[in-house]
């Protein structure tokens, strides 16, 4: 009995403590917003300063220094918050994720929305602008081999930090609403995710290539289909959208007119 009554007094803690909460706050993915930004100007800076002096030959020891030391620092950095963010997901899940009140679960909502905020402009800075300057270098320098330094910022820096981004709203919508946690598995938010995933093992089979069969270096070559497929696989960002919308709608059902702390009574 005592441990039926520690659970339900916990559940009483949380209820008051999510009515405490505003329903959108999106607070955390502004921050995470600025961060991000300041991050990916500072690598264009930090690309500013050396693509000239150390980034024209891969053998060089200029290389080596400047850019071969990003990619061991980077790699692991990538690893380490992947491993965290997956293991606090976890750790902290809604166990009893069907039952949750509706008022935290549009909270928990609005939350996802920020994630998927943050997810797209990681998207854009990885698969768009770091990916079209690698591709402007290739048509405009000679390439001494496949590992140039604008693609080691793309394929290590960039394109890692928005599938560790997209994963991780995915198993948050998995372990915290209802909708994409009980109701089996969402293909649109898999396409969504996994798609642009899948850049990045396109991306080295693309070099590898390039290097092995020394093709001309033109972005509408076969070997660069793969990231156009993959890409249009974000299009199920429309399909997630609807998921959250038909479901924003059930919760708010009946309650358009009232104050928001009535309708959570």
């Amino acid at each position: 009995m005592s441990f039926i009554t520690a659970v339900l007094k916990r559940r009483e803690e949380a209820a008051a403590t999510s009515l405490e909460r505003p329903i959108v706050d999106l607070k955390g993915a502004m921050i995470a917003t600025a961060v991000l930004c300041a991050f990916f100007i500072g690598v264009r800076t930090y690309e500013q300063f050396f693509h000239r002096t150390a980034g024209i030959d891969a053998f060089s020891d200029e290389f080596q220094l400047y850019w071969v030391s990003v990619l061991y620092i980077a790699s692991m950095a990538e690893l380490i918050c992947f491993l965290a963010l997956v293991v606090y997901l976890w750790k902290t899940r809604d166990l009893d994720v069907a039952k949750v009140e509706p008022r935290e679960e549009l909270r928990r909502i609005f939350y996802l929305l920020g994630w998927i905020l943050v997810y797209g402009l990681a998207f854009y800075w990885g698969a768009s602008y770091f990916s079209e300057q690698d591709a402007a270098w290739h048509e405009e320098a000679f390439r001494h081999s496949a590992f140039t330094h604008l693609n080691l910022i793309k394929v290590v820096v960039a394109t890692p930090i928005y599938i560790i981004g997209g994963l991780g709203a995915f198993m948050y919508a998995r372990t915290r609403l209802p909708t994409f946690a009980s109701k089996g598995v969402s293909i649109a938010f898999v396409f969504f995710v996994f798609g642009p995933l899948m850049i990045l093992p396109a991306a080295g089979f693309a070099e590898w290539g390039t290097t092995v069969w020394i093709m001309e270096e033109l972005s509408v070559g076969p070997l660069h289909w793969p990231f156009v497929f993959f890409g249009w696989f974000s299009l199920g960002i429309f399909g997630v959208s609807l998921q959250i919308l038909t479901r924003m709608q059930e919760l708010c059902a009946g309650h358009e007119g009232l104050p928001a702390a009535a309708s959570a009574e």
